[in-house]
């Protein structure tokens, strides 16, 4: 199956190999890519606090700065998802639990083991999932932003190798993505109303047009592995 992949390059990297390990032709055209922020470490030494992160990308920024992150390597560290998780350990981080589910998940785990404030190294933009479940569960965040996710616009050649090969799937892991996708193409042309359209969570199926909803399906928990299962 040939399978359009839209992740930044180098998680997109990841999933292509993946891909062609069950036997897929993976088609690489990142739409966003990461911006790391410097002062998010300087934000970081500020406190002693829990840190909490949603995405693998922010442990990628402070490792970017890595004789400053060892300082605080001690710190428990919370994540959405074992993949999440695994970074921060490879990062050196000790003490690491992971949610499975999402950011809602994480916080309810959080809010069951701290009465403290946490350290929320974010990204921009992002869910709301996990900040609206901590507040609704009384988990007191401190939000630091060390990453923004820049759109990445395709050029003429790579629209025209989807036209002229179009794939039968593709994999869409964020809201952003699937916005900035179906906004390439207008009117939508035809094999994007034929291919599959695979969505990591209903948060990210709900960005994708009424007119191709026939072609859509969820995966069953918001990780790559239950993704890659609908293919």
């Amino acid at each position: 199956m040939r399978v359009l992949v839209t992740r930044p390059q180098r998680q997109g990297e990841r999933t292509a190999r993946r891909l062609r390990e069950r036997g897929h032709e993976a088609v690489m055209m990142p739409l966003s890519g990461p911006v790391h922020d410097a002062a998010a470490m300087a934000a970081l030494a500020q406190t002693t606090a829990p840190i909490a992160i949603t995405s693998a990308e922010a442990i990628r920024a402070l490792s970017d700065q890595a004789a400053s992150l060892a300082p605080h390597l001690r710190r428990p560290l919370y994540a959405v998802g074992n993949a999440t998780a695994e970074a921060a350990i490879a990062a050196g981080f000790v003490t690491v639990k992971a949610a499975s589910g999402d950011g809602g998940d994480l916080a309810e785990l959080i809010a069951a083991e701290t009465t403290g404030t946490v350290t929320y190294l974010a990204g921009r933009p992002r869910a709301e999932t996990f900040e609206k479940r901590a507040a609704e569960v009384g988990l007191k965040l401190t939000t630091v932003e060390c990453y923004r996710m820049e759109q990445i616009a395709p050029g003429s050649d790579a629209r025209e190798v989807l036209q002229h090969s179009p794939p039968d799937a593709i994999l869409l892991y964020s809201r952003e993505t699937a916005i900035a996708l179906f906004g390439l193409f207008n009117p939508l042309p035809e094999w994007l109303t034929t291919a599959r359209i695979l969505c990591l969570s209903e948060a990210v199926a709900a960005a994708v047009p009424a007119g191709l909803q026939k072609n859509l399906r969820i995966a069953a928990m918001p990780d790559e592995q239950s993704l890659l299962s609908l293919l």
